[in-house]
């Protein structure tokens, strides 16, 4: 009979209390809502992406539920830098480690949120790399290629000292150049994946797609299988911490990413469609899970898969 379950997770030199992180994007706007994120369970938390300066972001409507996930075109909607350095300066109250999320349309505007960052709380940093539906940026910027990943991943490395997690996107031919490109230029870890797109959904009544831009990322169930085989593609050739990401929406789905290799796992839809409780719901689905595999520790199913 197993009498304590170890869900821990050491990363980025913390110790989560799960593994189950608050994916960027998804009410990591606030300190409020960072810390109602946390108060709720999650291991971790990530704020919404960060430009230098200020963006609207695309026209609305920006996101649309289809059944199988989310098709959305935000844009990167967010306050500028001098903002959020005024919003998380102080972040001792959120509970749980907190990840910095930067963006930018070239080395230099990664350098400069980078620096400010550095001076901040944050645990770690994060830079997506392969956002499928905004103009100048990830595929659109041509960012999501390995000697783009190299120059922006060096250029922030050489300007903080936090640990660095770089969000590659689903299902690329250079998916592991991608990583192993992160790798050389100091990044810590990666966040894999980012939305799957671009795709589009169409009015049939009025005849025009139904985002304010037209195209946007998928995220939710519909993208899971195509996250869990990045996760499994990357343990196999990248000696680097991994957060699984895309589709998560239960505890089962949870273990299948650690088997695949993660050392935790992101969380974005699902909080759309579960609601704040998932955080907790989630880690009960997970200690039953174990229990019923007599499994104590997290640790002893990361990877399970690749043993067979």
């Amino acid at each position: 009979m197993i009498k304590n379950l170890d869900l821990s997770v050491e990363l980025f030199g913390c110790m989560l209390k799960n593994p189950i992180i608050l994916a960027s994007g998804i009410l990591g706007t606030t300190r409020n809502l960072l810390r109602m994120v946390s108060q709720n369970g999650a291991g971790a938390v990530t704020i919404k992406s960060i430009s230098v300066d200020p963006r609207k972001g695309h026209p609305n409507p920006t996101v649309l539920a289809f059944g199988h996930g989310l098709i959305n075109a935000v844009g990167y909607s967010n306050p500028g830098l001098e903002k959020a350095v005024q919003e998380f300066s102080d972040l001792h109250e959120i509970g749980c480690p907190v990840i910095g999320s930067i963006i930018g349309t070239c080395v230099e505007d990664f350098s400069r949120v980078a620096i400010e960052f550095d001076k901040l709380e944050f645990s770690a940093l994060e830079v997506p790399l392969s956002c499928p539906h905004t103009p100048e940026y990830g595929k659109m910027g041509n960012q999501d290629n390995p000697d783009a990943v190299f120059r922006i991943v060096s250029a922030i490395c050489s300007n903080t000292s936090k640990p660095l997690l770089v969000k590659v996107p689903p299902a690329a031919n250079d998916l592991v150049e991608m990583a192993l490109a992160a790798k050389a230029a100091g990044a810590y870890g990666i966040t894999a994946v980012n939305t799957v797109g671009p795709g589009m959904l169409i009015d049939i009544d009025s005849g025009k797609p139904y985002l304010g831009f037209g195209m946007g990322g998928i995220s939710g169930p519909a993208i899971k299988p195509l996250a869990v085989a990045a996760v499994f593609q990357l343990y196999k050739a990248v000696d680097m911490p991994i957060i699984g990401t895309g589709g998560v929406s239960t505890g089962r789905d949870v273990i299948e990413m650690i088997m695949a290799g993660a050392s935790a796992v992101g969380i974005g839809t699902a909080v759309l469609s579960r609601g704040l409780s998932v955080f907790q719901e989630i880690t009960e689905e997970i200690k039953q899970l174990l229990l019923e595999r007599g499994v104590s520790s997290i640790a002893d199913i990361r990877g399970l898969a690749h043993e067979v």
